[in-house]
């Protein structure tokens, strides 16, 4: 199996990089905002891959981090989950934001993943609740009030990566009303 590639940066689509590994161009998808931070043509990444076998292919997806890669593979677990709607995952939220909303079961957090309806939402939530309590990711909502600003925020407009920028550094005994009133503040700015 392919556990990580190191190569120079060929050339990309939205959601696939190729990279050249020792001569040879490896194709791996990766989520649309990597293929977008990855540099310029030339530039060096390194990417965690998981190799995907099926009957008449094989293709690579690679993340920048090991906690995305072991929160895809936790996905391609659940029933009815492919690695299309793997990666549209980590492609809307981050993992911490993901493993939040698994684990105070926040199916309607989940569905806004394009190709998630509410019962694999629901079956995501019961599969990995217990698995991704273990998981040690960074940067995960520390209290539900964090988690229903981000979703307040979001549902405002504004971006994933926008809201928890605003939310960093509040005090935790804020109420949530004042969080989102803050991050608003922080966000006009």
């Amino acid at each position: 199996m392919i556990g990580s590639l190191e190569g120079t940066l060929l050339f990309r689509g939205e959601d696939w990089m190729v990279l050249d590994v020792g001569g040879v161009g490896y194709r791996v998808h990766v989520p649309p905002p990597l293929a977008a931070q990855a540099g310029p043509e030339g530039t060096r990444v390194r990417l965690y891959t998981h190799l995907h076998v099926r009957e008449n292919e094989l293709s690579l997806y690679g993340f920048k981090t090991r906690e995305e890669l072991e929160l895809f593979e936790l996905l391609l677990g659940v029933s009815g989950v492919g690695p299309k709607v793997a990666l549209a995952f980590l492609a809307t939220y981050d993992p911490a934001t993901i493993v939040h909303a698994i684990v105070n079961e926040q199916h309607e957090m989940l569905t806004r993943v394009p190709g998630v309806g509410t019962r694999t939402a629901r079956r995501v939530v019961l599969d990995l609740k217990a698995k991704v309590e273990r998981l040690t990711v960074a940067g995960a909502p520390a209290t539900s009030a964090d988690a229903d600003a981000l979703s307040a925020l979001t549902a405002l407009g504004y971006s994933l990566r926008e809201a928890q920028a605003a939310l960093r550094g509040l005090p935790p005994d804020l109420s949530l009303e004042e969080r989102i009133f803050r991050a608003l503040q922080r966000l006009s700015e």
